[in-house]
Order: C-alpha cells, then structure tokens, then sequence
C-alpha cells in the first residue's frame, strides 16, 4: 500500500508540467506593480517558471524559477508631470481625465520598452520561448506582439473591472447606455444626458484609436515584431487579427460589485489577487500605536501614485488642525515630514496597508478611491471615506456610496471642513462598518481565492492550446449579420417592389378609365 502510494504521487507530481510565463508589467504606475507583483507570487507558487518585465524590479526577488528584467526608464514619460498631482488637480479643476491623454501614455510606453536593451536582448534571442504571456492592459494592446512572437497564448491582465474598452478585444462592446467607459463619473442606471455624453464619448474614443492612435501602434508593432518574427520561419499576422486574438482577460474585480456587465467566458474575475493571505503581520511600532490607540485609529492615505505632500501647504495645515481635534488616533501617509504635528496624528512615509485596515481597532478608511485600496476596503470590511481626484476614482466611490459602506468628500480647499462632518457621520453610524462587513462576507463566499483561480486558468489556457472554447460566438459573425442588414435589405427591397407593383398597377387603371369615359361621350 505505501508502494502504491508513493508511485501515485510521483506521477500526480510528474504529470504537473512547470510552465514558462512571460509576465509583463510596462507602465511608471506604482499600484499596477503591485498587481504584477501579486501575479508573479501566484505563479511561482503554482510551480510555474516566471520571467517579470517591470518598471519597479522587486528588491528581494526569489531565488528560484524567476527572472526580471529591469524597464526602469520607463518612469521618465511621468517625471515631473505636474497635472497628475493633487494640487494641480484641486488648482485647475480638472473634470475628467482624457482618454487621449491615456492612449498617447500607454503607446509611448509600448515604444520604450521594446527600446529598452534589456527587453531587445530578451526578444531577440531565438532560443528564448514561453508558454504563455501575461500582460498589463490599459488602453494599448501593440504587447500582444510577444504572443504572436513566442507562438503562445495572450493574456491581458486588467487592473479594473468589465468596461467596453476591454470587453471589445474578446466579445462585441456592450451597450453605452448601461455600461459606461472606465474614465467616466456616471453610474447606472444613467440618466438621458448621462447617456448621450456616454455615446459620445464612446464615439470619440473610437475614433482616436482607429485613425490617431491604431496606425502608430500598428508601426511600433510590425518594425518590432517582423523581422523577428521572420527569423524564426513565420510570416508577421496583420495587427487586427492579433489584437482581437487574446485567449482571456482577467478583470481585477469581484463578485461583491453590482451592475457589472454581462461578460463572456473567457473573461474571469480575480479581485483581491494581490492582497496577501495571511496578512503579513503589523511592524511592531504600528501594532502597538494600533493596540494602544483607546478610541480607535483613523487611517488616511492617497494611495502610491498620488503624493498628498502636493497639497497647498495652508490646506495640509487646516488638515493637521482638523485632525488633531480628534479623540481618534489618526495615521496620516505622506512622502514628507511635517511641522507641529498634533499628538494623536502619525505622520508615516511608508504603510503596510492591508495589515492596518485588517486590526480591529481601525475605524475608517480615508481615500482616493483608486481600485486595490477599494478591493481592500471590502476585504477587510472596512468603511470608507472617499476623496477622488482622477481615472476610476470617481466611479468607485460612487459604487461604494450606493452599496452603502462608503461617504464621498470633494477635493476643494474645503476639505478640512468637509472632512470633518464625514467623519462625525461615519463614527456615529455604525450602518457603514455592517454594510462593509456584509459585502466583504460575499466577496470571500467564492469557490477558490483569486490567486488560485489565476494559476488555474492560466494552465488551462495552455493545457487547451489557448482555450478557444472559451471564446464568444459573436467573433464569428460579421457585422452586417450582427445588426441584422442582410434582412434590412431584404424587407426594404421587399417593400420597394411591392410598392413599385402597387403604383404599376394603380396606374394603369387610371389611365384606361379616362379613355371609356371619352367613348362613351363621343357616343
């Protein structure tokens, strides 16, 4: 019996085939990095061979089945880019963030990094092959040229939810008029204007890609990919055919999120991916600052890519004054040291964050908003005080106001003030923290943790030579057969014959009728 045992292990552990991953995160955005770095640990835990491309290399890698290969320079399309901080946002009043603006960033970032020497040497090796890619997507999809190269499936991770920009590139975009783009504030159900400025900005954005952005990418990709491509025996597919070819997208969303969009199977939901578990536990300093904190903590933090030492100074002071009347503990990161900070106020540069909003004696949650820190609100059941600044923000503040766990404050030089009523209200009613506890409850009721899933699907994936099963129906019929114009000729020129035989007829009875009555009087 322990003979049979120990064969049937070693083939159950010879039969698991470690994969070959190229995991690709190219954009000067801290908090994606966390998402790459969150996909990176669950692969190497399945057993898989990992190689990370990063703009952020992990300062104590693993020793064992990883490689990353340094894109750092990318950070320079961000450096020094005034109107992506807090003050200039509250200064100028910015409404909305331009989706232009997004696709010029994300096209200028493809071209880096296939610039970089460190990338050329990777891609230009012919003995360099992968099993899968796994990439980063926001807005540009010219990355999908390593799948075409390696000769494996495409993978796009998604650090937000179901949105049509996204969905378009595996099913048919859905309808403007339930399901806004990921740039926009409105939520559903959307109102008349609501939905006109929706259709129009889906229409603007179309044309942007199609005529300004598209041809540039189509340029990056066939004098990155061509010859190389070439040089390994194939022909370069045409730009369109590959971007529409991705095997699956994952959505960095989950199941306590209503009004999501219907999706297809190949787009899979792994909100939480990066989130720890067991939660690493709290440095000392932390713990016993939390611990001892008698009317509970309140934490306030902008998140990695925004800097709240870009606020007015006179706003940063009213904040601290604000704070300090408080009975509260308050921790406060910021990338600077202040002056006459009050006594209950914490001023940390650096916070391990998933390990403060899981301590009990943590209040509330003041944010920006952006989409990890809200994953993370409803992990831990935390609620949540939201102050949006740009991107997502707004729509994910919005969600959580109207599932009840969260209130909304306006960036304005107001926001002390502001600030404090929301406060006031959010310590008083408890109805937040139960709303917050009741949908973390449904984020953690799923079948298998979002790290697992990601693993799972990725080896399914290649176990199925890119899971085109998975695959939405609707790729396979044209769009004349999909809005129905075959049948709209068909009935119009059903009608035009029809009324073609109609006038025929009528007018032949009225010419004959003119004639009996000339007879009859020449009679």
């Amino acid at each position: 019996m322990k003979l049979l045992v120990l064969i049937s292990l070693v083939y159950l552990l010879g039969s698991t085939e470690a994969l070959k991953v190229l995991v690709l995160y190219p954009y000067a955005v801290k908090s994606l990095s966390i998402l790459g770095t969150g996909t990176v640990r669950h692969l190497l835990n399945a057993g898989h061979e990992v190689t990370y491309i990063t703009v952020y290399p992990l300062k104590d890698p693993p020793t064992k089945n990883f490689r990353q290969i340094d894109i750092s320079n990318n950070t320079q399309l961000l450096e020094n880019e005034e109107s992506l901080t807090i003050g200039y946002v509250l200064e100028h009043k910015v409404p909305r963030t331009d989706a232009l603006q997004m696709q010029i960033f994300t096209m200028e970032s493809a071209r880096l990094t296939f610039q970089n020497e460190n990338v050329k040497k990777l891609i230009q090796d012919p003995n360099e092959h992968f099993d899968a890619v796994v990439v980063d997507l926001v807005e540009s999809e010219v990355f999908a040229g390593l799948a075409v190269l390696y000769d494996c499936p495409m993978i796009w991770l998604y650090s937000m939810g179901a949105h049509w920009q996204v969905l378009r590139l595996i099913d048919r975009a859905t309808n403007p008029a339930y399901d806004p783009d990921y740039l926009s504030p409105a939520n559903t159900p959307l109102s008349f204007l609501e939905r006109v400025d929706e259709l129009w900005s889906r229409v603007k954005w179309q044309y942007r890609k199609t005529f300004i952005i598209q041809p540039e990418e189509r340029k990056i990709y066939e004098d990155t990919f061509g010859l190389l491509v070439a040089k390994r025996g194939r022909t370069l597919p045409d730009y369109e055919d590959v971007i529409f070819n991705a095997s699956l997208i994952f959505g960095n969303e989950h199941n306590a999120v209503r009004d999501r969009p219907s999706t297809p199977q190949n787009f899979k939901y792994i909100g939480g991916l990066h989130i720890e578990e067991p939660v690493k536990p709290l440095p000392k300093e932390f713990q016993d600052l939390i611990d001892n904190s008698k009317h509970g903590v309140i934490y306030f933090s902008m998140g990695s890519f925004l800097k709240s030492n870009s606020l007015p100074k006179p706003l940063i002071a009213e904040l601290l004054r604000m704070f300090g009347e408080l009975k509260q503990t308050v921790i406060w990161k910021f990338e600077s040291d202040l002056p006459d900070v009050p006594k209950n106020v914490h001023i940390v540069h650096w916070a391990p964050q998933p390990s403060i909003l899981a301590h009990p004696n943590v209040r509330t949650f003041i944010t920006h908003g952006g989409q990890l820190s809200s994953i993370e609100a409803i992990h831990f059941g935390m609620p949540i005080i939201g102050v949006p600044v740009f991107f997502d923000q707004f729509t994910n503040i919005k969600k959580a106001v109207e599932n009840g766990y969260a209130l909304t404050v306006p960036l304005s030089h107001d926001l002390p003030k502001d600030l404090k009523v929301a406060i006031d209200v959010m310590l008083k009613d408890d109805t937040f923290r139960k709303k917050a506890k009741e949908l973390s409850s449904i984020y953690h009721d799923r079948l298998s943790k979002p790290g697992a899933e990601l693993a799972h699907w990725v080896e399914h994936v290649v176990r199925t030579g890119g899971a085109r099963h998975l695959r939405s129906p609707a790729w396979r019929v044209p769009l004349y057969q999909r809005l129905y114009l075959d049948l709209i000729a068909l009935i119009l020129a059903s009608v035009l014959i029809l009324a073609t035989l109609f006038f025929y007829i009528v007018s032949s009875l009225f010419k004959k009728t003119p004639k009996k009555n000339n007879q009859k009087k020449r009679n």
